[in-house]
């Protein structure tokens, strides 16, 4: 990003106790923090991990430090912590022996050609990122979807900066080809 960031001076005023300042950061968090929660959890689930983050970082708010992007970053990382404990609490439950084709029988009505990545909020575009292995999938998100930069999304994954963008590349690779795959 070039220049300053216009959210660091609603996280400065947020962090002084502005709720109106907590209203436009959560404004502008929210949707890139849901889609990136979509990949990790799927559309059933993500609006409530992201309740839960939201929940903690507001609980924690006095524990923060930062700017605008780190502030994103922190949100980012909570989501993700509580989609990892999310995902491990479905993962005890009992599973049913009927298939979901057993289940729900809907057409696929997404057109992938017309579902780019330049409309990345697309659900069709969203499940082929969540298709991919999940270092690839995360790594998208974080850098093209949530447009971190390579550090804060090391920090965010617990990985160098080198293998975010590796990962990135294989998955957008992948990505390309499925898309080009698909009818």
């Amino acid at each position: 990003m070039s220049g300053p960031d216009p959210l660091d001076d609603a996280v400065e005023r947020m962090l002084a106790g502005d709720e109106g300042a907590f209203r436009t950061v959560y404004r502008a968090v929210q949707p890139p923090l849901l889609r990136y929660l979509t990949v990790l959890v799927g559309p059933a689930d993500a609006e409530d991990v992201a309740s839960e983050a939201w929940s903690q970082a507001f609980r924690d708010l006095d524990r923060f430090t930062g700017d605008a992007d780190g502030f994103r970053g922190w949100v980012t990382t909570i989501g993700r912590n509580r989609a990892f404990d999310h995902l491990r609490r479905a993962s005890r439950r009992p599973v049913s022996d009927q298939t979901l084709e057993d289940l729900v029988d809907l057409p696929d009505d997404a057109d992938v050609e017309l579902d780019t990545l330049g409309r990345v909020n697309s659900q069709a575009v969203l499940r082929l990122i969540g298709e991919l292995p999940r270092d690839q999938a995360e790594a998208i998100m974080l850098r093209t979807v949530l447009g971190f930069d390579g550090p804060t999304s090391a920090r965010i994954l617990g990985k160098r900066p080198g293998a975010v963008r590796a990962a990135a590349h294989r998955g957008l690779k992948q990505l390309a080809k499925r898309i080009s795959e698909e009818p």
